[in-house]
């Protein structure tokens, strides 16, 4: 399954991809959440709601890039498509930073490295990992919606382990 040269030239290809990130020879998964880290630090500046609203849009656009790319390639979620950990990296971090700020006079304000490390570490264990309702979506739903859904439940999974993992922290202090 290799990508030919027309798919090259595709912008749905590069979009997909993470601006190509998910051609990264191992782990290409990882590597397009990282990558995913550099937009998420300037959409947050936005707020929230944007981020959010980014997520819905990513979201919409990722359905129909990946499944071009699958169509293409002829491979259900091909590890070529990385905008699916984008939407759900995202997702992730703002259910986190979200909360810190609701709750900060409970959990403190941890520092945002923290908060990103830990966003993306949960992330990248829920995406392997799946949790249900998420494994039900990469099993029962097929295409660019499945590629997408199964990523945007595993962000909210990691950003509720966020969530419960600073609150914790807070907690033992």
């Amino acid at each position: 399954m290799r990508l030919d040269r027309a798919a090259l030239l595709d912008p749905a290809t590069w979009i997909a991809s993470g601006f190509g990130a998910g051609f990264a020879p191992i782990a290409p998964g990882t590597v397009g959440s990282a990558v995913a880290l550099l937009p998420y630090l300037g959409l947050r500046l936005a707020g929230t709601e944007w981020v959010l609203v980014a997520c819905v849009g990513v979201f919409a656009i990722g359905v129909l890039v990946a499944q071009r790319v699958i169509d293409r390639l002829g491979s259900e979620d091909p590890g070529v498509v990385v905008i699916d950990e984008w939407v759900g990296q995202w997702l992730a971090l703002a259910i986190i930073e979200f909360a810190v700020a609701a709750l900060a006079p409970q959990l403190g304000t941890p520092s945002l490295p923290w908060v990103m490390a830990a966003g993306f570490l949960l992330f990248r264990v829920c995406d392997i990992v799946k949790p249900w309702p998420a494994n039900w979506a990469d099993r029962a739903l097929h295409g660019g919606f499945g590629a997408m859904l199964d990523d945007a439940i595993a962000g909210v999974w990691a950003g509720v382990l966020g969530v419960a993992l600073f609150y914790g922290l807070a907690a033992i202090r």
